[in-house]
Order: C-alpha cells, then sequence, then structure tokens
C-alpha cells in the first residue's frame, strides 16, 4: 500500500505543479506582452524588471500563486509561490526581445521542504513599424496632431504618428490638405475623410503608442555664459547662452548651441543659419520664428546629436513656433517632448534632399504653410518608427 499511496501522492503533486506552471506561464506571457507595449531604449534594466515585477504580480495572485519580489526567499502557507522572477529587453535584428521568466514552487505531499519546482519563460519580439516624420507625445490631448487653415501637409513615404487616445487624435479641418504613407494613432482620427491622401488603405487606429526615439538622449552640459555680441549682423561659434536674447541676422558655425534660459526671436526681416548645428532650449529658453523671419538650419551627421537640429527640454512647456517666410528650409528632428510645436505661415520646411521629423507633445499646422518632407533616408542613422508590432516567439 505504501507504493501505491506514495505513486498516487506523486501524480497529485505533478498534476498541482503542472497546473501551477501552467498559470504562471499565462502570466509570463501577458508581462511580456505587458512590456513590449510600453518598452522604449531609454529604459534601463532596472526599469524593465520594475515594470515586469508590478504587471505580474498582480497577474499571478489573482490565479492563487503567492509572490514578494522583494524576497524570493520568503516562506507562505499557500500550495504554490514563485520564488524568482526577472524581465529584460536585449536589441535583435529589427527591434527588441523582451523576456520574462519565474520559478514557481508546489508544496506537495512528497518532495520535501523545497517541494516541486518548475521554471518558465515568456519572449516576444518588439518588432519597429513603419518610418515616421512627425509624432505627438501626449497620451490623451484632443487634436493631438492638428491641421487646418489652407495648410498643404506633404509627407512623402511616412507616417504620421500620435499617442493620443482621444477620438480625434489627428485631425484636419478647413481646406487643410495632407497627404503621407499613413497615420497611426493610440486613438481614432477625424476630419481625414476629404482632402487627404494615404498610401496605405485607411488610417491605423487604436494602435500601439510610438516610443519616443530622443527619449534617452542627454543635452550636454553648460559651460561658461557667454554673451549675445551687439549688432544687427552676428556670427556665433558653439557655446552656452544664459538668459540672451538671439535676433537679427544669426549665422551658427558647425556645433552646439546651449540656451539656458533666454530666447531666440530674430525680429522683422532677421535669419537664422547654421549647418551641422544642434540648438539645445533650456530651462524655459524659447524658439519663435515669425511670419518675416527665415531659417535655414541642418543638423550634423555624427555624433551624440546627429540628425537632431532642435532640441527642447523636456518640462520646457513653452510652444515651439515656426512661422518662417517662404524659402525657410530646416531638416533633422525637430524635438519638444513637453510643448506644443506650431508651423504656420508661408514657411517652406523641404530641407535639402534631407528628413523633417517632429516630435511634440502636441504639433500644430496652420495657415499656407507647405511641408515637405522623404524620409526614405535616415538622419545620422536615427530613426523615427510608428507604432509597435509585438509577436510572442517561446
Amino acid at each position: 500500500m505504501i507504493p501505491i499511496m506514495a505513486a498516487v501522492a506523486g501524480v497529485v503533486d505533478y498534476v498541482g505543479t503542472s497546473t501551477a506552471a501552467s498559470k504562471v506561464q499565462n502570466s509570463l506571457d501577458a508581462t511580456a506582452f505587458a512590456i513590449a507595449s510600453r518598452y522604449d531604449a531609454s529604459m534601463s534594466s532596472a526599469d524593465v524588471r520594475n515594470y515586469g515585477v508590478a504587471f505580474f504580480d498582480g497577474n499571478v495572485k489573482s490565479v492563487g500563486i503567492a509572490f514578494n519580489a522583494d524576497n524570493p526567499s520568503m516562506t507562505s502557507s499557500a500550495s504554490n509561490v514563485v520564488s524568482q522572477f526577472d524581465a529584460n529587453a536585449k536589441a535583435s535584428t529589427g527591434g527588441f526581445t523582451i523576456t520574462a521568466s519565474a520559478k514557481v514552487s508546489h508544496k506537495g505531499f512528497v518532495g520535501g521542504s523545497s517541494g516541486w519546482q518548475a521554471e518558465r519563460r515568456s519572449s516576444v519580439m518588439l518588432l519597429s513599424g513603419e518610418q515616421a516624420c512627425l509624432l505627438a507625445l501626449d497620451p490623451h490631448a484632443s487634436s493631438a496632431v492638428r491641421m487646418q487653415g489652407s495648410t498643404q501637409v506633404k509627407l512623402n513615404g511616412c507616417v504620421v504618428a500620435s499617442n493620443s487616445d482621444a477620438t480625434d487624435s489627428v485631425s484636419r479641418a478647413g481646406a487643410a490638405e495632407f497627404s503621407a504613407k499613413c497615420v497611426s494613432t493610440v486613438g481614432g482620427v477625424s476630419g481625414l475623410t476629404s482632402r487627404t491622401s494615404l498610401t496605405c488603405p485607411k488610417s491605423l487606429e487604436k494602435q500601439y503608442s510610438t516610443a519616443d526615439p530622443l527619449s534617452g538622449v542627454k543635452p550636454p552640459p553648460y559651460g561658461a555664459c557667454q554673451t549675445f555680441p551687439n549688432g544687427k549682423t552676428v556670427t556665433l561659434s558653439p557655446a552656452t547662452f544664459c538668459n540672451q536674447t538671439w535676433s537679427g541676422k544669426v549665422t551658427l558655425t558647425e556645433g552646439n548651441y546651449v540656451l539656458k534660459g533666454g530666447k531666440i526671436k530674430l525680429g522683422g526681416n532677421g535669419t537664422l543659419t547654421g549647418s551641422k548645428v544642434t540648438i539645445f532650449l533650456m530651462e524655459d529658453a524659447e524658439l519663435v520664428i515669425n511670419g518675416n523671419e527665415v531659417v535655414n538650419l541642418s543638423p550634423p551627421t555624427g555624433g551624440d546629436y546627429a540628425g537632431i537640429t532642435i532640441y527642447q527640454q523636456k518640462g520646457n512647456t513653452n510652444q515651439v513656433k515656426i512661422n518662417g517666410t517662404s524659402g525657410s528650409k530646416l531638416s533633422g528632428f525637430i524635438y519638444a517632448p513637453s510643448a506644443n510645436v506650431f508651423f504656420a505661415g508661408n514657411s517652406d520646411m523641404s530641407g535639402s534632399g534631407d528628413c523633417v521629423r517632429i516630435i511634440g507633445n502636441t504639433v500644430e499646422m496652420t495657415g499656407n504653410s507647405a511641408i515637405s518632407s522623404n524620409c526614405s533616408a535616415a538622419l545620422g542613422g536615427r530613426q523615427m518608427t510608428a507604432g509597435r508590432r509585438i509577436a510572442l516567439v517561446k
């Protein structure tokens, strides 16, 4: 009888362990998908694991399995206990591989104090979406991407993306004309039934959010504060300018320019010209280009700030306003993650065969602006892709 009873107990323990392991596997699959839906390259290993722990904890406990991430060796009266958990993200061909793993212990009739052990793992592939030229980051704003008036927005071969879950996340109104490869939004679209030309069959609504490709970029440290020269025509070298106003006809030599406070406000018939430059708007610094002014800027093609022309510090909510006269040319990333980016007037930001990529908390295009961008080639190796595709691989 003893061998028979032991065999029966073993079968019961095996079934109990298998059932617990199956529940853990389901929770790991859900956790890996959840991480992939939120992941961006700026997240540290600790960020990935902490987010995974929070999601896994809620899932696995709801199916009756004890888990305490801060105490892997905890003891519990529960029959099934997760004693180890980990989550990580690694770059792989075409995107990232997100992995979540756990070990579950089942307290059975046999098996001693350690119980029956089972390990489970889930891996998903996070794949890049289509090349994007324009991205609004606000998660809830109405008309996060807004096109109105007599605007003409021509984004050749790339996608407009919005992370807002509003029903009018991307909107077009009035006589605005809009053409692009596609639209990808967490929410919905409004007004795209007329004066709109998309290469894709229809707008992509209810999509995963688009990762901020510049979230991990760190601005350069402040240098000694320099004084903006007197005169209507000035040439600047890379430096830090503290609470200064740039005006007149300004030429920038190659390099990085840091504005610690202050503003760029050129004044009537002013110009701002520079090749291979990055302008950093720090501590509430402002950029205002009005309708009778010309801006002609392009970014560096290598180094830490390759492809970035305008970088406004996160937390700086001052509107980035580009309302230049006809003939203005601007290429590279225009980045203002906490602010509205406003394109208007007679601006013609076609660049010189380069790619304009705009990232703002919200983006508005109005007036008579004509924005043409061919994003088939990357700027200094940087890319921005719309949405994301997630596939379970293990």
